[in-house]
Protein backbone atom coordinates (compact mmCIF):
# COMPACT_ATOMS: atom_id res chain seq x y z
CA UNK A 1 0.00 0.00 0.00
CA UNK A 2 1.65 3.44 -0.84
CA UNK A 3 1.82 6.22 1.77
CA UNK A 4 0.23 9.66 1.08
CA UNK A 5 3.28 12.26 1.03
CA UNK A 6 3.52 14.99 3.93
CA UNK A 7 3.49 18.46 3.15
CA UNK A 8 7.03 18.67 3.23
CA UNK A 9 7.46 15.61 0.74
CA UNK A 10 5.01 17.49 -1.22
CA UNK A 11 6.96 21.06 -0.88
CA UNK A 12 10.77 18.94 -1.83
CA UNK A 13 9.42 17.05 -4.88
CA UNK A 14 8.20 20.28 -6.05
CA UNK A 15 11.05 22.09 -5.45
CA UNK A 16 12.42 19.22 -7.55
CA UNK A 17 10.51 19.03 -10.68
CA UNK A 18 10.47 22.90 -10.52
CA UNK A 19 14.30 22.81 -11.16
CA UNK A 20 15.71 24.65 -8.25
CA UNK A 21 18.11 22.70 -6.80
CA UNK A 22 21.47 22.96 -8.17
CA UNK A 23 24.55 21.34 -7.46
CA UNK A 24 26.62 22.19 -4.72
CA UNK A 25 30.05 23.63 -5.59
CA UNK A 26 33.41 22.34 -3.84
CA UNK A 27 30.98 19.27 -2.84
CA UNK A 28 34.19 17.91 -0.88
CA UNK A 29 35.66 20.80 0.54
CA UNK A 30 32.41 20.87 2.43
CA UNK A 31 31.67 17.56 3.16
CA UNK A 32 35.34 17.70 4.91
CA UNK A 33 33.97 20.76 7.01
CA UNK A 34 30.40 19.41 7.93
CA UNK A 35 32.65 16.15 9.10
CA UNK A 36 34.90 18.35 11.10
CA UNK A 37 31.83 20.14 12.39
CA UNK A 38 29.94 16.76 13.30
CA UNK A 39 33.90 15.34 14.91
CA UNK A 40 34.38 18.76 17.34
CA UNK A 41 30.10 18.30 18.73
CA UNK A 42 30.98 15.11 19.52
CA UNK A 43 33.96 15.71 21.37
CA UNK A 44 32.86 17.71 24.41
CA UNK A 45 33.84 17.14 27.33
CA UNK A 46 33.82 20.45 29.04
CA UNK A 47 31.63 23.22 29.78
CA UNK A 48 32.45 26.58 29.74
CA UNK A 49 30.25 30.43 30.20
CA UNK A 50 31.47 33.56 28.34
CA UNK A 51 29.54 36.83 28.30
CA UNK A 52 29.45 38.43 24.93
CA UNK A 53 27.61 41.86 23.60
CA UNK A 54 23.71 40.52 22.24
CA UNK A 55 24.46 42.05 19.03
CA UNK A 56 27.81 39.88 18.61
CA UNK A 57 25.37 36.52 20.03
CA UNK A 58 22.41 38.11 17.71
CA UNK A 59 25.27 37.91 14.56
CA UNK A 60 26.44 34.34 15.67
CA UNK A 61 23.31 33.01 15.60
CA UNK A 62 21.98 34.24 11.92
CA UNK A 63 25.87 33.10 10.73
CA UNK A 64 24.91 29.76 12.25
CA UNK A 65 21.13 29.47 10.39
CA UNK A 66 23.42 30.61 6.82
CA UNK A 67 25.48 27.58 8.00
CA UNK A 68 22.74 24.98 8.94
CA UNK A 69 24.56 24.09 12.50
CA UNK A 70 23.49 24.80 15.82
CA UNK A 71 25.45 28.33 17.16
CA UNK A 72 27.11 26.57 20.02
CA UNK A 73 28.57 24.15 17.41
CA UNK A 74 29.70 26.67 15.47
CA UNK A 75 31.69 28.55 18.35
CA UNK A 76 33.24 25.01 18.87
CA UNK A 77 34.15 24.68 15.73
CA UNK A 78 35.38 28.37 15.65
CA UNK A 79 37.58 27.99 18.66
CA UNK A 80 39.06 24.50 17.20
CA UNK A 81 40.09 26.04 14.12
CA UNK A 82 41.40 28.91 15.82
CA UNK A 83 43.74 27.06 18.26
CA UNK A 84 44.44 24.65 16.19
CA UNK A 85 45.77 27.64 13.55
CA UNK A 86 43.46 27.33 11.09
CA UNK A 87 41.99 30.53 10.05
CA UNK A 88 38.58 30.18 10.90
CA UNK A 89 36.30 31.49 7.66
Amino acid sequence: MMQKNDDSEVDILRSYEQDEWRSVEEFKKLKEEYEAYARNSSNKNKRINIRISESDLNRLKAKSLEEGIPYQTLVSSLIHRYVSGKNPS
